[in-house]
């Protein structure tokens, strides 16, 4: 059976599917308020818990509605770029956790700025988008992966994720208090996204021992690089000889079972050095430590 590797393939589970479901909503969205006049975005969005049009599921459900394709696509974009590394660290199980608590959790503090602002009056605000659970994913990766590079449209220079993470915060909170520009962004819902994504890795640091509560020294720039190659790797494979050279034998005296010997030696420092690319240097056995650094 033939094994393809395609870019599609290498996201992992949790993401891609993120990705489809809020493309599907997106659609089903579009279908139903032109065909059907039917307002799905104030059905599955987050209105306000003392309106009449609150329903116990849009906590949950206002993550997967946008309100335009461009709304959508910068959002899923940011889940391709930084959702990725974290499900292929923690595992999908985890990540899929925390990309909902994020999520939810900052529907909630939007509801409580809300509460602050309007108390009992029923009024009608309404808040859609996965942008709380993205701030989650942001904190994550800065949390996580803090010294890796991001260049940041329109900054000309690349800085540290997690100072990107505290300057973007600092200015959602200003955003957000002085609302000086009269926008329609909820900026405390995305602050409270970061919010409940650090309190869930505090959780997880203390009361978990299976998580682990070393940053890891991933790369983007590395990351995008290997998804390339196999990318490469696949061109290579429908034609297995090219970049290869083969060279006649020799004729005359040769030890055939040294030459053996020596690709077999070959063929496992390479099957050593492929595990490092993909896994890292801590993956390797104490065996094939030894076997790597080992010399004639």
């Amino acid at each position: 059976m033939e094994n393809r590797n395609t870019f599609w393939s290498n996201i992992p589970t949790v993401t891609k599917n993120l990705l489809i479901i809020n493309l599907i909503f997106w659609l089903l969205d579009l279908v139903c308020s032109s065909r059907f006049n039917l307002p799905l975005k104030s059905i599955l969005g987050l209105n306000y818990f003392m309106a009449d049009s609150f329903r116990l599921w849009q906590p949950f459900t206002y993550m997967f509605m946008h309100s335009g394709f461009s709304h959508l696509f910068f959002n899923m974009f940011a889940v391709f770029m930084f959702a990725t590394p974290l499900e292929q660290q923690w595992g999908s199980k985890r990540f899929l956790v925390y990309y909902l608590i994020s999520g939810i959790g900052a529907g909630l503090v939007q509801e409580f700025v809300w509460w602050l602002m309007y108390g009992s009056a029923p009024v009608a605000a309404l808040t859609i988008g996965a942008s709380g659970a993205v701030f989650g994913i942001l904190f994550a990766f800065g949390w996580l992966f803090p010294d890796t590079r991001l260049f940041i449209f329109p900054i000309p220079f690349p800085i540290r994720a997690r100072i990107f993470v505290i300057i973007y915060a600092v200015v959602e909170l200003f955003a957000g208090v002085a609302n000086f520009s009269g926008d329609n962004v909820a900026h405390f819902a995305h602050l409270g996204g970061l919010l409940f994504g650090w309190l869930l890795i505090l959780w997880w640091k203390h009361f978990d021992k299976s998580f682990g509560a070393t940053p890891s020294n991933f790369n983007l720039k590395q990351w995008w690089s290997r998804i390339k190659q196999k990318f490469s790797n696949r061109h290579k494979e429908n034609n297995p000889h090219e970049g290869y050279h083969y060279q006649e034998p020799v004729s005359g005296n040769t030890d055939t079972d040294d030459t053996g010997e020596d690709e077999a030696e070959k063929r496992e420092m390479d099957r050593i050095l492929d595990k490092i690319r993909k896994s890292g240097y801590d993956s390797l056995t104490q065996e094939e430590k030894e076997k790597l650094f080992r010399k004639k």
